[in-house]
């Protein structure tokens, strides 16, 4: 008996959950393309075997460890480090049993779902984690990982990924991808140009950060021209190591077109730390609609995650620094904020912009009517806490009517916990087997049509939209 229902998440209703069947048989095996995510391309440099359990799935997992601390567990007792380098959890089989202890937690979550497909199709685990399991999980987990075939590369090849895109800061060196390419490994890993460091001047450190990238590429940042070209040099420099697509993970949605002169000036107060909030918001616009114009020069894809509410706990940044599981969603508008970048480059068809959001409430009114008209756009998938079945079922149900499947963008995981990889895109290859079958069941898309629209949803439209 597995941990996993081999219909899990098809319709109820007899002839669809058949069709879904049968759509997901055609499509199960595929090859994963992976366009925007976070492992480390360390991992695949050096290919050492990982630590242990606990440090596998619980301590670099903010999915796992939000959870353990909405329920008082504390962050330094599952081993997560502290800013000053103070005192936290290193044995990992006490982590282990931690987590193991509040497994109960994660019933009905994502997260169970990924963690159980992860268990049971990695390690090859049927017994149901719990604190009488913990120790036995522990030692079959850590067993394994003692061996080649599970390592990072072995794995990347289990999983059947075809490419991996990473994410690095725009001052990254990017020696893990160089060292991945020189050690000859036939694995497709390739970066991501994240600027945010250097176009955020609420950002600690953002005046070093753009004196840094000055030095990186030679170029006066000084000076607005100067600091522009420094961009066009570090996207050119990622795209060596195999960048197609640049990310931005902004507050809001916000972009602006000005004149170049008043571009400048907020760039001179962004530099001395004199810009008022909406001020640093303006930049942060300004700099989507350059770095749109930029993408026409290029032609890396442009993303754009707005819409987190970053750190909102104080003392958990303070003690544990960034991306520690305390971004919270909020409402986001997409309409008025886009507009200044459409009105410049939206209607070209040579450009690339992928949408994403944490506010659902956008989808029918404003994503989709905007993505279904504007040559440029595309829907990125369900992203972050609607990373989910329900989310990914809501996602389709309220985009499709208006901006069909062709402006979305297929499926990314979007994560740092590696064997989560193959679970998350066998959720989403599932619902969406689901959905078209829905669809064929009701009679509202031909039979015939549905086995071509499953391999575009898992495969064909990913690899498009970031020219993979």
């Amino acid at each position: 008996m597995g941990l996993l229902d081999e219909d899990r998440l098809f319709p109820l209703d007899g002839r669809a959950r058949d069709v879904a069947r049968d759509l997901y048989a055609g499509i199960r095996d595929l090859p994963i393309v992976s366009p925007h995510g976070h492992t480390d391309p360390r991992w695949f440099a050096e290919d050492r075997p990982f630590p242990d359990p606990a440090q596998l799935f619980v301590t670099p997992d903010h999915y796992v460890f939000r959870m353990l601390a909405s329920q008082g567990v504390a962050l330094t007792d599952l081993g997560v480090p502290r800013m000053d380098g103070g005192p936290t959890a290193t044995d990992g089989r006490a982590i282990w049993r931690l987590f193991a202890s509040h497994y109960h937690l994660f019933a009905g979550t994502p997260s169970r779902l990924w963690l159980d497909h992860s268990f049971q199709h990695v390690f090859g685990i049927d017994r149901r984690l719990s604190a009488d399991s913990a120790d036995w999980y522990y030692d079959r987990i850590a067993d394994c990982l003692a061996r080649p075939e599970f390592r990072p590369r072995a794995l990347f090849k289990r999983f059947n990924i075809e490419v991996i895109a990473t994410t690095e800061a725009a001052t990254d060196d990017l020696r893990w991808h160089r060292m991945i390419r020189e050690s000859g490994w036939d694995g497709r890993v390739v970066t991501a140009y994240r600027p945010d460091g250097v176009v955020d001047p609420e950002m600690a450190g953002f005046a070093d950060n753009v004196a840094l990238l000055g030095q990186q590429t030679g170029f006066d940042t000084a000076t607005w021209a100067g600091y522009l070209d420094a961009h066009r040099a570090r996207r050119a420099f990622f795209q060596d190591h195999g960048a197609t697509s640049s990310d931005h993970g902004h507050a809001s949605a916000r972009t602006e077109d000005l004149p170049q002169a008043d571009a400048a000036a907020l760039f001179q107060k962004a530099l001395r730390g004199a810009c008022t909030p909406d001020e640093a918001d303006a930049f942060r616009g300004q700099m989507l609609t350059e770095m749109a114009r930029m993408s026409l020069e290029d032609g890396l894809v442009l993303q754009i995650h707005p819409g987190a509410r970053r750190n909102h706990s104080d003392p958990v940044m303070a003690i544990h620094g960034r991306d520690k599981g305390f971004d919270i969603p909020g409402r986001t508008d997409y309409v008025a904020a886009l507009r200044p970048l459409l009105n410049a480059v939206g209607m070209r068809p040579d450009l690339t912009v992928i949408l994403f959001t944490l506010d659902e409430t956008a989808y029918s009114r404003e994503l989709a009517p905007l993505a279904g008209v504007y040559p440029c756009l595309r829907l990125g998938p369900p992203w972050w806490f609607h990373d989910s079945p329900e989310g990914m079922r809501r996602f389709r149900e309220m985009t499709t009517e208006t901006a069909g499947f062709f402006n979305t963008v297929g499926f990314n995981d979007d994560t740092r916990a590696f064997c989560s990889i193959p679970a998350r895109h066998d959720v989403a290859r599932r619902v969406d087997c689901g959905f078209l079958a829905t669809l064929v069941a009701t009679g509202r898309l031909h039979a015939d049509e549905a086995p071509a629209l499953a391999h575009e949803l898992t495969y064909g439209l990913a690899k498009k939209a970031y020219k993979l």
